[in-house]
Parts: C-alpha cells; structure tokens; sequence
C-alpha cells in the first residue's frame, strides 16, 4: 500500500532548525498532537544521524510497545498460513523481539552475522537511487516510528512493522538478502530514470509483493504483504499473473490501496533465475529493449 521512497507524510525542516512531519489531514494521527510531535521527535532522529555512526535509539512509549506486540503476535499466526519457506526461515533465525519494538541498531546487530545487513534511519523521503543503491552495500533504509494506535492493524505509510517484520525477515534469508543486493547493484548500473523506474517495478512486485508457488499452493514473500494484517487474507483472490519482467516493469499500481494485479514464480528457484538474472545484468539497453517489447505487444493487442 505504499511505495518504498515515496512516503505518504513529507519531512520539513523549518527555518528555526525544528523537523516538522506533514501528516494529511486523514491520517489517523492528523488530530492527535502528541503522536505528532513524537513523528516529529523519530523523524529528527533520523536527519540527524551521520552514515557510520550507531543509529540512535528511539525511546518508544508503552503504548507504542504494545502496538508492536499486538500486531507482531497477530502477523505470526498469519505468516505460519502464508508465507514462503525462506521468509520463515529468516524469521526463525533473526528472533525479533515479539513484546517490544526493536531498534534499528540491534536490528542491525542481529541481521549482520546473518547475512551482512545493516539498518539506516530515515526521515522520510528517500530518493530512488538512494534507496535502492546502498542496496548494494549491504544497506537499508528504514523509518522508526510505529503506526497510530487507534487503529493497530493499518497504516497509511511504511513504518517500523513494515520496515522490520516485512523486510527484515526477509532480509535474514540468504537467498533473498542476495537479491536484495542484486537489485542494488542494478539500480547503481542504470544511468537513465526509465531504467530506475523500470527496476523499482521489478522490485514492487517482487520483494514488495510478490508469490510464488509453493507446496501447491500460492505463498507471499512481498514485505508489503506479510506486514499488512489485512492483505496478506486477500492476496489470494487477487489477479495473478505469470511472472514477466516486461509487464512487471511497465505495469503502474495504485499505492492507497491493496494491489489487484500480483506476479507469481513458480518456485524460489524460478525467482532467482528470472528477476535476479536481470538486476544482475539490466542496463540502459536492455530495459529499454524491454520496454519497447512491451509497447510493441499492447499495439498489437
């Protein structure tokens, strides 16, 4: 329901140095003015840390703990129903905390020996390359506020349950922490804004919500599904579609809403050889010659 890089409340900072995140006027913490000053305090956190240096502690409240149980306790039923086999795995073997929320820096210490990720804080808006690019080093940008609690099982923006139950799990994976670098390294090759976008296609409908065929049945890998409580119910029913760079890559979504239209492998294998082949090699040339594949192919339709 989101779109990495592309969040739902901009971060300003205002002439006297204070960071002010502009939240719309339906967020559920729009009318809530200590959960707004708290996005304020997380997102000046993140703004002032320097790459290098141990991320900094967010000193998260009760009540923000208590939403992380909830959600995390509810989400583990869910994934045990749902989700891939290597996706459990890495949840098995990362261990994140189920009664508190996690920092981004222990997160960081418990992923590194794993698989050699790391976490860095984010405000907020991150541009594309950025996001993607330090990928390759091994890099994740991640927010660290935690959704509005009236509303436990939603949010409008990716935060510290989509961040770290979505992507860290995954993140422990061998297999999907190599892609994850693949498509890094694609994102740093690509020269053009075609191609970025191109590429950033690839990964929504992969490492964002993807399927794959497993044991006879479809099973989610996407982060953007195994963090939300209510999409990871519907996936099934959505349109699935045969896994295919070119219509991946070309295909717009709507992010206020649950994707309708997903991509299947048919096996983790089937993944690797297809979507990570291509963020091994893609260039300029190549997406372009893909792109123009596609157009020649909705002419014809």
């Amino acid at each position: 329901m989101f779109e990495e890089g592309q969040y739902f409340a901009p971060v300003a900072t205002e002439d006297d140095g204070s960071v002010v995140v502009r939240l719309a006027a339906g967020h559920p913490g729009f009318a809530d003015q200590a959960y707004r000053e708290r996005r304020n305090a997380i997102a000046a956190l993140a703004i002032g840390h320097t790459r290098g240096d141990p991320v900094p502690d967010v000193v998260y409240t009760a009540e923000e703990h208590r939403v992380w149980e909830l959600v995390s306790r509810e989400l583990k039923i869910k994934h045990r129903r749902y989700a891939t086999a290597d996706y459990l795995e890495g949840s098995e073997r990362l261990a994140l905390p189920a009664d508190r929320i996690p920092q981004l820096q222990e997160v960081g210490d418990l992923l590194e020996p794993l698989t050699g990720f790391r976490y860095l804080p984010a405000a907020g808006l991150v541009p594309l390359r950025d996001f993607y690019g330090v990928l390759d080093d091994g890099l994740f940008h991640s927010t660290q506020y935690i959704r509005h609690h009236s509303v436990p099982f939603y949010t409008p923006e990716p935060d510290v349950v989509h961040e770290v139950i979505g992507h860290a799990n995954a993140l422990a994976s061998d297999r999907f922490a190599s892609l994850y670098r693949l498509a890094g390294a694609a994102a740093r090759r690509v020269e053009t804004q075609e191609a970025l976008e191109f590429v950033s296609k690839v990964f929504w409908f992969t490492l964002e919500f993807g399927v794959l065929a497993e044991g006879g049945e479809d099973r989610a890998y996407g982060a953007g599904i195994l963090s939300s409580y209510g999409e990871i119910e519907e996936f099934r029913g959505m349109d699935i579609l045969p896994l295919d760079l070119a219509v991946m890559g070309t295909t717009g979504y709507d992010i206020t809403k649950y994707q309708d239209v997903l991509f299947r492998a048919e096996s983790m294998s089937h993944l690797e050889d297809v979507v990570g082949a291509f963020w091994a090699t893609c260039d300029d040339d190549s997406v372009a010659r893909l792109v123009a594949g596609r157009a020649v192919v909705r002419s014809d339709v």
